[in-house]
């Protein structure tokens, strides 16, 4: 495997791929982090990393919010949701999460959601958070729980790592260790935060087939997809077939998997 690059980059410019390869887990566990959070109506948000627009999404339709703001560093991303959320109560710009173009205590809550593992500075992102949080406000934020609990991604590198040792380098559970209760938590108190709590967000990921389940990897988007398409042909096969020697498959042919997330929140003082 010499002939795949030796530096493997995430790419996020490409928001239909997204979709295509976590889009319809993210939508749904947005929902169940919304309803976690049971929050009051009419408050002002903000959605840090707001990506496709899943946690935007469930915001305006579960949380009746006086407004949202949504910040993202694509472009791509951005143009994206404008479109695909056209509710005058939602505002979408591009910034850097380390670097918010927000002013001080503007927002009731502020969220963030599968976003914070992929930044550089994870302690100035929440510090920017906690500033733009009005005193007795959330911050709030989830991750996949990558070490177990995602378990189509936790499959996926498992059999990786078995075929290509240099797999483990790039598996998302050694890549982003904050992605677990005790970072999570100890990170929200480090950043000022009060009241703060870890709970899991689990729901059930049901592929169709074998197809549903391997062609989303098949995308540019993503550790895993980043990784699976840097490989020759032939160990891209290598990979399918020990996946779909080790999944437990149905008698319908359906795969039955579990989808975790980690939901942390922490009050501002």
């Amino acid at each position: 495997m010499a002939d795949r690059p030796t530096q493997l980059i995430d790419d996020w410019s490409w928001p239909a791929e997204y979709e295509r390869y976590a889009g319809r887990w993210s939508r749904a566990v947005a929902e169940r982090f919304v309803t976690w959070l049971a929050p009051k109506p009419e408050q002002d948000w903000l959605d840090v990393g707001c990506g496709t627009g899943a946690l935007s999404e469930a915001v305006l339709r579960l949380a009746l919010p006086s407004s949202i703001v949504g910040v993202d560093r694509s472009a791509a991303f951005i143009e994206s949701v404008r479109s695909s959320i056209p509710d005058a109560r939602a505002r979408f710009v591009v910034a850097s999460a380390m670097d918010l173009p927000i002013p001080d205590a503007s927002a009731d809550v502020t969220v963030s959601g599968l976003v914070l593992n992929f930044l550089p500075d994870v302690a100035a992102a929440l510090r920017e958070q906690t500033r733009v949080t009005r005193s007795g406000g959330w911050v709030a934020g989830y991750l996949w729980d990558y070490a177990g609990g995602m378990e189509f991604m936790r499959l996926f590198w498992d059999a990786a790592v078995e075929l290509d040792a240099a797999a483990h380098a790039r598996d998302e559970a050694v890549r982003f260790p904050i992605a677990r209760p005790r970072p999570l938590r100890r990170a929200w108190r480090d950043a000022g935060l009060r009241s703060v709590s870890v709970e899991p967000l689990d729901l059930p990921t049901v592929f169709r087939d074998f197809d549903d389940f391997w062609s989303p990897f098949l995308s540019r988007i993503g550790p895993a997809p980043s990784y699976l398409m840097s490989l020759p042909e032939g160990a891209r096969l290598r990979l399918a077939e020990r996946l779909r020697g080790t999944l437990p498959i149905a008698a319908d042919g359906t795969i039955p998997l579990t989808a975790r997330a980690w939901a942390v929140r922490g009050q501002r003082p």
